[in-house]
């Protein structure tokens, strides 16, 4: 079996970032720039008042007591032009821009004003409560860096800098395939045994989440015909992601059939803990990951591989797993030959050091445990029996 390591690093090496577009800043959230982000102007554009008050020039305020003439008034977006001579004053407000002749902002609560006369009560250094041109950036710097996944302040700065629209790369288009005659959409009438397939909607608001599109092919019957009409239907996608039929089992023919449209396979079977059975290779342009259908493998490995090469092909070039250390809240046994991704609580002890307590059950078909965990716990392959209050590597779950 292929290392979970060596496995996730096939993975993302084989995909590469897509095609650039150019969209709308309101519609970049979360989408990764293609191209930097440059200033379209500088910010801001003239020395600006920091406070309200009156913009003075500082060697007329050094020597107590003295009075100034108020010649004029600025606020924010004034375009009045005017000089202020020494022993003259004008009114200003925040944001507003320092007429000539002054250099410093006397604010209002150092001031006391008569008519147009304003007595100053207390002096201050040059350039005092002055925004200088330029403070926060200059036309033609980059404010956001090519491969960056655009946060809201992201976006506030770029927008600031004038830019209406930013260049990113394309979203993945990753098509979503269940498999099995025993599962049946939520809400479906349910006949025998047959079960809820929650996998479909739990990758869907994965791919949506990393800022993938998201393709829904519904549930694929075990026999050849239902799975090769989806696979039609999928393999216009980027990534076409299966769950469930990647064992060796008499129903499961996900890998056979894949091979009728010319399935290059890279690897099958990883030493990891959910998730063995996990097919990854491609059909000529599409990647191909035939996950587990047990809905907690399907997360697991969805998380691992599915979202590193969404990643990948949105121009993203950190794929370090984002561990954490936490000491343990129970003892874990010596481990066999696969990884092992334990789900587990989050909480804090009496010194605030984080704790991860792992469930008791760890059985890849229990969403309620899932849904109650806080992280996942790395049990190293082979590794020893560990102790509570031992120190182990963790990743968060959203």
């Amino acid at each position: 079996m292929l290392s979970f390591e060596d496995a996730r690093q096939r993975v993302i090496d084989a995909f590469s970032p897509l095609s650039a577009e150019t969209v709308p800043i309101r519609e970049a959230l979360g989408r990764v720039l293609a191209r930097g982000a440059t200033a379209k102007l500088t910010m801001p554009r003239k020395d600006v008042s920091a406070m309200d008050g009156y913009a003075v020039l500082a060697a007329d305020i050094q020597n107590l007591p003295c009075q100034l003439t108020v010649i004029g008034e600025m606020a924010a977006g004034t375009t009045n032009e005017f000089t202020v001579q020494p022993g003259g004053c004008a009114r200003i407000f925040t944001g507003a821009p320092l007429p000539d002749g002054t250099d410093t902002i006397l604010i209002q609560e150092n001031a006391e004003r008569d008519g147009d006369r304003v007595t100053v009560l207390e002096s201050c250094s040059q350039g005092r409560y002055v925004r200088k041109a330029g403070l926060d950036f200059s036309e033609g710097k980059v404010i956001a860096q090519k491969g960056r996944r655009l946060s809201v302040r992201d976006l506030a700065v770029i927008a600031a800098g004038n830019n209406p629209t930013v260049e990113v790369y394309r979203k993945p288009r990753v098509a979503i395939l269940s498999t099995g005659d025993e599962i049946v959409e939520p809400g479906e009438p349910m006949h025998g045994n047959q079960i809820v397939s929650s996998n479909s909607i739990t990758l869907t608001a994965m791919v949506e989440a990393a800022g993938g599109e998201a393709i829904n092919l519904g549930i694929a019957k075990d026999n050849r015909e239902s799975l090769a009409e989806c696979f039609r239907r999928g393999l216009d996608a980027d990534l076409l992601v299966t769950t469930g039929g990647a064992s060796v089992g008499e129903h499961d023919l996900v890998q056979d059939v894949l091979k009728d449209f010319g399935l290059e396979l890279g690897f099958w079977k990883i030493a990891m803990r959910p998730g063995k059975p996990l097919i990854f290779g491609a059909v000529e342009q599409t990647g191909i990951l035939g996950l587990p259908g047990n809905p907690v493998s399907s997360y697991i490995c969805g998380l691992l591989f599915m979202i590193p090469a969404i990643n990948a092909m949105m121009g993203i070039e950190d794929h370090a797993l984002p561990l954490e250390p936490a000491i343990l809240g129970e003892d874990i046994p010596a481990n066999d030959q696969r990884l092992e991704f334990m789900r587990a609580q989050l909480s804090r002890n009496a010194e605030g050091r984080l704790v991860a307590t792992p469930f008791s059950k760890q059985d890849s078909s229990m969403l309620s445990r899932l849904a109650a965990a806080d992280c996942l716990i790395l049990r190293p392959a082979h590794g020893p029996e560990l102790k509570a209050g031992t120190t182990a590597q963790i990743i968060r779950l959203n």
